[in-house]
């Protein structure tokens, strides 16, 4: 049975690299799936027409779910980003938050992504987002290349696949039917020791 609406997602593109950055192409994937199911609206917080949280707050508002990207700098989210969260801050707890779906996606080159999707996730949900399960991801150059040189070792790494479990469960939880997907798990080799 399909929904009396499609759900509004709203992707806020974070990198300072805007869209000529790697979690522009991350975006744009995540786009092209989400526009089977959902209706979208994008923006971009770099660059010199960069809206600002007042301009975006009707967006928000409208949105029945977001998809947030950022890059990896220092083990932080971009510039744009924190002054973006730092804007929202009055809002917290309110209407314009609560209960709202929300998913991450972070690229890094080669580390501390995991500690600023983690981070910023809990940020969110301090607002008051909501986090549908498996809604996070980190994309690594180390990890695609590490795949492409032991495919088998590469499984357990997050990948570009992994985008339509986070993207599938944004729009389960923005819909309110919450028919949940997961990744690929490593249950076998997680405990081997790989230290020689």
């Amino acid at each position: 049975m399909m929904p009396a609406r499609l759900p509004r997602i709203l992707l806020i593109n974070a990198s300072l690299a805007g869209e000529s950055g790697n979690t522009s192409v991350l975006l744009a994937r995540a786009r092209r799936r989400l526009a089977r199911r959902a209706s979208l609206t994008v923006i971009t917080l770099a660059g010199n027409e960069a809206p600002d949280f007042a301009a975006l707050r009707p967006q928000i508002a409208e949105a029945d779910g977001l998809l947030i990207g950022t890059g990896t700098h220092w083990d932080s989210w971009s510039s744009v980003l924190q002054k973006f969260l730092e804007d929202a801050t009055p809002a917290e707890g309110t209407a314009l938050w609560l209960g709202k779906p929300v998913a991450v996606i972070v690229s890094e080159h080669s580390t501390g992504g995991k500690g600023v999707l983690s981070r910023l996730q809990g940020v969110l949900v301090t607002l008051g987002c909501t986090l549908p399960p498996m809604s996070g991801l980190v994309l690594s150059r180390a990890a695609l290349i590490a795949t492409r040189h032991d495919a088998e070792a590469g499984r357990d790494f997050w990948c570009i696949e992994d985008l339509r479990i986070v993207c599938h469960n944004l729009i389960e939880a923005a819909s309110g039917t919450c028919h949940w997907k997961t990744w690929p798990v490593d249950r076998e080799t997680f405990s081997d020791r790989w230290v020689r």
